[in-house]
């Protein structure tokens, strides 16, 4: 009697033959399959590593933007375009929380004579001096921003009108006693302080306009 590896006909034994040697690769492109997904997955994630950083960078660079188009040149404040910001801020504040806040308008009197008669330098110490004095008269939560040429805008936040017309009198006469000094000579500074208080229904461009009419007012009566 014939065994039975010679009772299967030779086409059945080359139809096994095929079958083996089919799995068998695709066995092999399995394995392949699944190194090349993995390096796949490996290089994405660093590609993905690599966008998060641009990314940061790009968000770093536009912080850094924004705080310059902000920010005044000549002194570490914000400048109008910042200061207006938050007053739109505040003026949000008034109507969702009907929180009382306020703006003082300042303007330093006689820069322009300093400019004149020592040069642009000392009137640039002079708007520093001022500034600093500004910014340690009032809360850290205080706003205190330089509008551009002799004029500061303040913004107290919390603040009714009877604070704010005290905080605005005692600016004035911490500026007036302060003791300014330019190459050994010892230079006036004063200002006028015009307040404003700021309601729900305010849009800056009126905030500001009453508060420099304040100041005006101030100043023509001094």
């Amino acid at each position: 009697m014939a065994s039975n590896r010679e009772s299967v006909s030779p086409h059945f034994q080359g139809l096994g033959n095929t079958l083996c040697l089919n799995a068998e690769r695709g066995l092999r492109g399995d394995m392949q399959h699944q190194v090349t997904d993995a390096s796949d997955t490996e290089r994405l994630i660093e590609e993905i590593g690599r966008l998060r950083a641009k990314v940061a960078a790009l968000q770093e660079r536009v912080e850094q933007l924004d705080r310059l188009a902000h920010q005044d040149s000549l002194i570490e404040l914000p400048n109008r375009r910042g200061f207006v910001r938050e007053l739109e801020r505040l003026i949000d504040r008034a109507g969702r929380y009907d929180e009382p806040s306020a703006m003082l308008f300042v303007d330093i009197d006689g820069l322009k004579m300093i400019n004149d008669s020592f040069g642009h330098h000392a009137g640039d110490e002079a708007l520093i001096q001022v500034s600093r004095l500004l910014v340690g008269g009032v809360r850290r939560s205080d706003i205190v921003a330089r509008l551009g040429g002799d004029e500061f805008g303040l913004l107290l936040e919390r603040s009714d009108e009877a604070s704010a017309h005290e905080t605005a009198a005692r600016l004035g006469d911490m500026i007036a006693d302060c003791e300014f000094m330019h190459d050994g000579d010892e230079l006036p500074l004063s200002v006028a302080i015009g307040v404003a208080m700021i309601g729900a229904d305010d849009n800056p461009e009126a905030v500001m306009a009453r508060a420099d009419e304040e100041m005006y007012r101030r100043k023509a009566a001094a």
